[in-house]
Formats: C-alpha cells, structure tokens, sequence
C-alpha cells in the first residue's frame, strides 16, 4: 500500500527548498509563510528528521533535506506536466525548446522545416536567453553547451565543440600559416575569452595576442567575419553552413577542442512523451550530419594543404 506523509507538507518544503526561502514559497503557494513555516516542522516531527537548519537570516538544508528535495521537485514537475497534459485541448500539441540565440539562428531555425514536415501538428516554440539561461520550468527540451552536468536534467551529447579559425576568402588567400595571424585582426567573443589562446598555443604561436573587435555573441562575430572584418574563432556547429556554402573558409586544417560539448537537455519524465520523444529521434538524427560535413570539409582542406 503506498504511504504518502501529509502532501501539504510536502509540497511547502518542496517550495521552501526551491527558493530558499519561507516567504518564497508562501508566496507561490497563496499562504503565509508562518503557515509554510509549520508546515514542514509538522513534516519533520512526522518523518523523524530534519530537513532544515533555522538559521538567523536564512534556511540551510541538511543532507537529508537536500534528497529528499532532489528527488521531489522532479516528482512535481512531472505531475504538472501530466495535468497540463490532460487538461490540454487534445488538438493541442506544443514542443518549447529552450536555446541560445546564435545556436537558434545559425543550426536549428535553418533545420525547422525538415522537422516540421515530419511532424505538422506540433507547435513548435523558440525561447531564447543565452548560454547561461538557467532550464526554464515550461521548457520541454534545452539545448546546452556545457560538460554534460545539470544536477536533476538529463544530458544527452549532441555535438563536439570543436574551433577553428574561419574568415572570409578573400581575407584567406593572405594566410599562409598559422604565423600570419596578426593580433588585431583576429575577432574576440566577449563570453568566450579562452578561445583564441587555446588555439594559439595548439597551433605553436602563442606569442599572437587577439586584439581585434570584441563582439558578444559567436553568432555576430561569424556575421563579421563574412564581412571581412577579421578572422573569427568559429566552434561547430555554428560554422558548418557557411563553410559548406562558401561564405567562410578555414584557412588552416587545426581544430581545437573546446572542452564542452553540445548537449540535448531534458527532465527524464519527457522521454514518456510522444513529441518530445519525436523532436529527440529527429535532434540526433540532424546532429549526425554536420558533424560528418564538417568532417569531409576538413579532409578536403588537408588533402589540397
């Protein structure tokens, strides 16, 4: 017989534990925080632990505290997802993919219209916010650059994060060897400042400093290498197009790894769902192919170098 302890309790130490706060959760669950606060005692005295250390200024899980709320909060984000579900007109089919703008604009939006010829009536939804965009609660899939650790999120890989210097041909041509690179014409990411050292120091010309324009986002320095700005430090996938197009070339063969990887990012409980499960087969099937590109364009570069 299942044996379910006082789920009012349950569901105010969730919230407490989630936003670190009593009024935290008072607030997102319509009570006070006084009746959040006794709550969970009521939940301790019945479970025969402590969940929480009462400090002056704020709450502290205790290890106890600590799994049972990593083990409750994807119980009810699974929970939400079914009601939501059931509730849901049955003609409504809704996949939200949580992205980064460049990742958005330079892989997947290009890609779109292949998955949605396989799969018409789901309505898919963009929502974008940066690398460092924390996994949004109405998100049904992320996808991630990282390490592939995302405490309660599976990670499947996608891509290798590979760099490789890219510019624009006319500007290619003047490159011999890595030794031509002068400090600055060579564009920087903002966010990304290890990349042009790390490859330096691989291609044996550490002593070239990136001076050039220092732009935000990969995807605007790649825009400004097409427009022969300088020479951008390009991480696949987001070169794969332009270099397959022409609009970019790789002047040398040397590629990098960045130390991350790509990664397709969900709550387990979505595997049990028919269009992300659909988005998932087609994201791994998509994945497969700009890594083999990109592949076949390097042996071309090497092979005539």
């Amino acid at each position: 017989m299942r044996r379910l302890l006082f789920l009012n309790g349950i569901k105010a130490f969730e919230a407490a534990a989630r936003s670190g706060s009593f009024a935290g959760a008072g607030a997102e669950l319509n009570v006070s925080a006084a009746a959040v606060s006794r709550m969970v005692h009521l939940l301790e005295q019945r479970l025969g632990v402590a969940l929480f250390e009462r400090k002056a200024n704020r709450l502290a899980m205790t290890s106890a505290g600590r799994a049972y709320q990593s083990g409750l909060t994807p119980i009810f984000d699974a929970l939400a997802s079914l009601t939501a579900q059931v509730t849901a007109p049955s003609s409504l089919r809704v996949l939200t993919i949580g992205v980064g703008p460049t990742f958005a604009m330079r892989w997947l939006i290009p890609r779109l219209a292949d998955f949605r010829k396989q799969e018409p009536d789901i309505d898919v939804r963009i929502t974008t916010g940066g690398a460092a965009a924390p996994f949004g609660e109405d998100w049904s899939c992320g996808i991630k650059l990282g390490d592939g650790e995302w405490p309660g999120l599976m990670a499947e890989p996608l891509f290798a994060g590979d760099l490789l210097p890219v510019c624009a041909p006319r500007l290619a041509a003047q490159l011999k060897r890595p030794g031509d690179l002068m400090g600055p014409s060579l564009l920087r990411v903002a966010h990304s400042p290890e990349d042009w050292p790390l490859w330096l120091k691989a291609a044996g010309v550490a002593r070239v400093t990136a001076r050039g324009p220092q732009i935000q986002y990969y995807g605007q320095a790649l825009q400004a290498a097409v427009d022969g700005l300088g020479v951008a430090m390009g991480i696949r996938p987001y070169i794969d197009d332009d270099l397959a197009a022409g609009r970019l070339v790789a002047p040398f063969a040397l590629t990098v790894p960045k130390g991350m990887r790509w990664y397709l990012v969900y709550r387990s409980f979505q595997t049990e769902q028919r269009d992300f499960a659909a988005f998932r087969r087609w994201m791994m099937h998509a994945a497969a192919e700009p890594a083999a590109r990109g592949k076949r364009i390097g042996k071309v570069r090497r092979n005539g170098g």
